[in-house]
């Protein structure tokens, strides 16, 4: 397999685009840094190409396992009351998906991440985020047993 291709001005080419969680030569699987939601993952394919569709049948079949298993992996450490799963690019134009724990007391439920935060009490919405927190180590282990089981590696 010949090296990724990379390009210099692209953030998910030259930086990891979060904690790194698990790795192969094809992709990664990172917890992003979200402040107001913390259970926010991405499967960031390495290569730059921009569509789940550039992909031969192999790598896709591969990258959407690993989705898969994050998704799963997300619902069972966490148990949100919803798993949103976008692959936008619209900002950065380098394959990767997201894979977001949603609740119904999180800031912006029930738009987007990206949405304006709804009318919520700080204090509940404190209380999730700390929550989600907590959880977090939790979750890291479990997906990196689970990811391990599609022949990703432990980053760190």
């Amino acid at each position: 397999m010949s090296a990724p291709s990379r390009v210099s001005d692209c953030p998910l080419c030259t930086q990891p685009g979060g904690d790194v969680l698990a790795s192969d030569e094809r992709l990664r699987v990172v917890l992003a840094d979200e402040p107001q939601h913390p259970a926010f993952l991405r499967v960031i394919w390495n290569a730059h190409i921009a569509e789940t569709c550039d992909l031969g049948g192999p790598d896709r079949d591969h990258l959407m396992r690993v989705v898969f298993e994050v998704e799963r992996g997300l619902r069972d450490g966490m148990q949100p009351d919803k798993i949103n799963l976008a692959s936008l690019g619209n900002v950065v134009p380098h394959l990767h998906w997201h894979v977001m724990g949603r609740w119904r007391d999180d800031p912006t439920f029930p738009g987007s991440v990206w949405s304006a935060p709804a009318a919520r009490d700080p204090a509940l919405v404190a209380e999730r985020i700390a929550r989600s927190r907590e959880a977090l180590p939790a979750l890291k282990a479990l997906l990196r047993e689970r990811l391990s089981a599609l022949g990703l590696r432990e980053f760190r």
